[in-house]
């Protein structure tokens, strides 16, 4: 599977460091600075959950989880350790390569992006736009990088709801080959209110449509 992935994305003028075990990748991982990571979950020593959760600690770069595990439980559970896409077993490349297209095009955007306002302070929350933080009395509230998008996305909206399908849009660029169902939107949300509603900062559903935030 690595000697696959590799000639593929080489043959699409990507560079690539390869590692056959959990703990060398987190070593490469954090040494090289990568600007996406590939990662299987069934792995020698360290598997894939636990790699993504060590390197959620001090990363947000965009991650790829590749898994013959099909089932929702894994799913989930990967989204909530801060994955941004999942893709079972077995796979197009050709999709394999549009969904990391889409994935290194927003988080180069989201780095770019300063043309807003540099920080918003919602409750005892200050969300700096610039740095990817959100701050509560000084210190650095955890969120996942679609979490992060997913409030960005309901702040810059000012109060308006926006749908499931347009947070969709906006986070994950449905539309462009990845596929990501709406209880996904649900999901991340519902995180969203367990870290951020004691600060302040309410997620309010409007029903059978979206969500917005009220301050």
């Amino acid at each position: 599977m690595v000697r696959l992935l590799r000639h593929f994305l080489e043959k699409e003028r990507f560079g690539v460091i390869c590692a056959g075990t959990g703990e060398k990748g987190l070593r490469l991982a954090q040494t090289t600075r990568p600007d996406l990571v590939i990662l299987d979950i069934m792995l020698p020593g360290m598997d894939g959950f636990e790699f993504l959760r060590i390197l959620r600690r001090k990363s947000r770069v965009p991650v790829i989880l590749l898994s013959a595990k099909r089932s929702e439980a894994d799913r989930i559970l990967g989204l909530k350790l801060g994955a941004d896409d999942y893709v079972t077993k077995p796979f197009s490349l050709g999709e394999l390569g549009a969904r990391i297209e889409g994935h290194l095009r927003r988080a180069a955007a989201a780095l770019a992006d300063e043309d807003g306002p540099g920080s918003v302070t919602i409750g005892r929350l200050t969300i700096d736009f610039v740095r990817h933080e959100v701050l509560v009395k000084g210190g650095c509230a955890r969120l996942a990088p679609k979490e992060f998008e997913l409030l960005k996305a309901l702040i810059e909206a000012d109060g308006k709801v926006l749908s499931r399908d347009r947070l969709r849009e906006f986070v994950w660029g449905h539309g462009q080959g990845i596929k990501i169902d709406t209880r996904t939107v649900d999901q991340h949300i519902a995180r969203l209110r367990r870290k951020l509603g004691a600060e302040g900062v309410r997620v309010e559903t409007v029903h059978n449509y979206g969500y917005r935030i009220k301050r």
